[in-house]
Order: structure tokens, then C-alpha cells, then sequence
């Protein structure tokens, strides 16, 4: 007989694969997003299929993708960071001064500085958080005030514009590789490079257990401030990086720049299927929930749904979201306590 049959144990883990695709919530988003696409095409189809159409769709989110991976890591321990509008302002805007002094920089000298500018601002909120022990989400909200003022007084009425940004900068917000966005594909490898850290490595592993139970995590031994503290340093420096991004794309900075963004980041990361309170969840969902969420902002008005509506689609996303999650963990909870009377 040619066709191939399956022993039991394989069929069954070929099964159970399968339902775990099946079950999870990236997939969700997926469709999700798929279908608007879909629908938003069919109303314009240069949405997706132009030139144009499909570079913005691939290159809008990549800043947004940056900020969302961060704040993952940082959520996934059961904190959250609200500063990373104010760094990614601070980053964009130091990016054009140091263009202004020497427009002969490298490149990549640019995004190490933003890399290091925000890891600073990283390494202050997580010292804040692990040392001395203050809520993360007053600290980091501090912090966006403080930034945020520190720009507003530096920049004031005034804004770095493309004249400060040399062309081989400009370039990089619309190059594409095979039709694919520059800053699209570094956004993409730092999903890839996260994602396999927080899957492979020891460290990672550990933020997911510091997360799901702070005080099990300290009894354990595990070095639960380390692992916080490099998770806000982390988060801070791909939100700077994020400020190159923006910078590149836009080619402009001013006071206002990644204002509100940081809530937009947050969101993604709930919408993704990662859990507010902590210890579960993915950089792949985080990554899809952020191109789900700016591919709304951008097909709800082809649709002839006003503003104040597309705010209220995301809020009612973020709360089924939660909603969803509070559901499932009660349904595991309910399954683990009916095995264990089974037992």
C-alpha cells in the first residue's frame, strides 16, 4: 500500500500540533489581520497592490514594531514602560544634532548612539524599578514627563527639518531590499533575534518565570532584578533605535515627536496575546498585534469610519483582549484543578 500511515504517538503529535496552531492567539491576529486587508483592497485596490500601497504597509509599522517588542519584554515581567514615546522624541531629535555638527556620520555610528541613548534612559528606569524598589509604572511615567520637558525646552518652537539630514540618511526611510523596506527588515531581525532569546536562552526562559511569579522566582534563586533591569535597559534601547527610525522615515524631529505612541506600543502588546499581569505571551504576537493595530489606523478611513471611531476600534480590542485572556487562565485553572481531583 503506498499511502503512508501514521503510528498512533506520531498521528497524535501531529494532532496536537495542529490544535496548538489552531488554538493560538497569533493565528487569531493573523486572520484578523488578513481581513482587513482583504476588505480594505477590495474598496482601493491600491491599499496593498501599488507600488506605494505595499511599501507603506510594510514600512508603517516598523517603528511601532520596535517599540511593541521592547515593552513585551518589559510586560512579560510584570511591568510596563510608558517612557518610550518621550526616548524615541529624544533620539529622533539628537539623531539631526549630530547630523548638524559632522553630516559626514556613518550611519551606523547614528544607530549605536540611539541604541546607547536609549539604553541609558533603559538603565534609569530599570535601576529605579529593581533597586529601589518603585512601581514601574510611576517611575516610567515620570520619566516620559521628564523627557518630554527636557525636549519641549531644548527644541522649543523649533524642529529638526530634511535639510538637516544628510541624503544617505533620507535614503534609508524608503530603500527596499527585493521590495521589502530597509528599516522593515532590520525591524523584522530584531523580532527573530528577541524571539529566540526569550525561546533558547536561560535568560529568557527566566523573565517568564520572574513574571508569572515574582516571589516563587526569588525563593528559586533566580536573579529576578538582573533579568528586570536588563529587560527595561532592552526596551529603552530599541525604543531609541526606534527614534533613529522615525528620524530616517520622516526626516524631521520636533517637541511633539512619539507623543502617544507609548500607549500604541502598550496596546500592541495586549492585542498580541500578551498577558498585562505578566508571564506569558510572545515577541511574534507583540510583533502582529503592532501591524494589526497601524494597518487599522490606515484602512478605517478607506472604510469611511471616522476618527473617533477608530479610537474606540482599538480601545474595544484591547479590552476583549484582556477580557480574552482573563477567560482562557480561568478555563486553565478550572482544567488543573479537575485533574488534579481526577488524580
Amino acid at each position: 500500500m503506498s499511502t503512508a500511515t501514521l503510528h498512533p504517538s506520531q498521528e497524535s503529535a501531529a494532532t496536537r500540533a495542529v490544535q496548538t496552531v489552531l488554538r493560538s492567539r497569533e493565528l487569531a491576529i493573523v486572520i484578523v489581520l488578513a481581513l482587513i486587508l482583504v476588505v480594505a483592497t477590495s474598496r482601493r485596490s491600491s491599499f496593498v497592490f501599488s507600488a506605494d500601497g505595499w511599501r507603506d504597509t510594510l514600512l508603517a509599522p516598523s517603528i511601532l514594531l520596535l517599540l511593541a517588542v521592547g515593552q513585551m519584554v518589559v510586560v512579560v515581567t510584570r511591568n510596563v514602560d510608558l517612557s518610550v514615546g518621550s526616548t524615541l522624541g529624544i533620539t529622533a531629535y539628537a539623531t539631526g544634532k549630530i547630523f548638524v555638527a559632522s553630516p559626514d556620520t556613518s550611519v551606523v555610528v547614528v544607530f549605536v548612539a540611539g541604541l546607547a541613548i536609549g539604553a541609558v534612559v533603559g538603565a534609569l528606569n530599570g535601576l529605579l524599578v529593581t533597586v529601589f524598589k518603585v512601581p514601574a509604572l510611576v517611575i516610567t511615567l515620570g520619566t516620559m514627563y521628564v523627557l518630554r520637558g527636557a525636549l519641549t525646552h531644548e527644541v522649543g518652537s523649533d524642529r529638526m527639518t530634511a535639510g538637516d539630514y544628510p541624503a544617505h540618511f533620507e535614503k534609508l526611510g524608503t530603500q527596499q531590499v527585493l521590495t521589502i523596506p530597509v528599516l522593515t527588515i532590520i525591524a523584522l531581525v530584531v523580532v527573530g533575534l528577541v524571539g529566540y532569546y526569550l525561546h533558547t536562552a536561560r535568560g529568557g526562559r527566566e523573565l517568564y518565570a520572574i513574571g508569572s511569579d515574582p516571589d516563587a522566582a526569588d525563593l528559586y534563586g533566580l536573579p529576578s532584578g538582573r533579568r528586570v533591569f536588563g529587560a527595561f535597559v532592552l526596551c529603552g534601547a530599541l525604543a531609541g533605535l526606534a527614534g533613529v527610525f522615525s528620524a530616517a522615515r520622516y526626516a524631521t524631529a520636533f517637541s511633539g515627536t512619539g507623543s502617544g505612541i507609548e500607549l500604541q506600543a502598550v496596546a500592541a502588546v495586549v492585542i498580541g496575546g500578551v498577558a498585562i499581569f505578566g508571564g506569558s505571551g510572545t515577541v511574534w504576537g507583540a510583533a502582529i498585534g503592532a501591524f494589526l493595530l497601524v494597518t487599522i489606523n490606515r484602512a478605517l478611513p478607506i472604510l469611511g469610519i471616522s476618527e473617533f471611531w477608530q479610537g474606540a476600534v482599538v480601545g474595544a480590542l484591547i479590552i476583549g483582549s484582556i477580557v480574552l485572556d482573563r477567560v482562557l487562565s480561568i478555563r486553565r485553572t478550572h482544567k488543573l484543578v479537575e485533574a488534579r481531583d481526577h488524580a
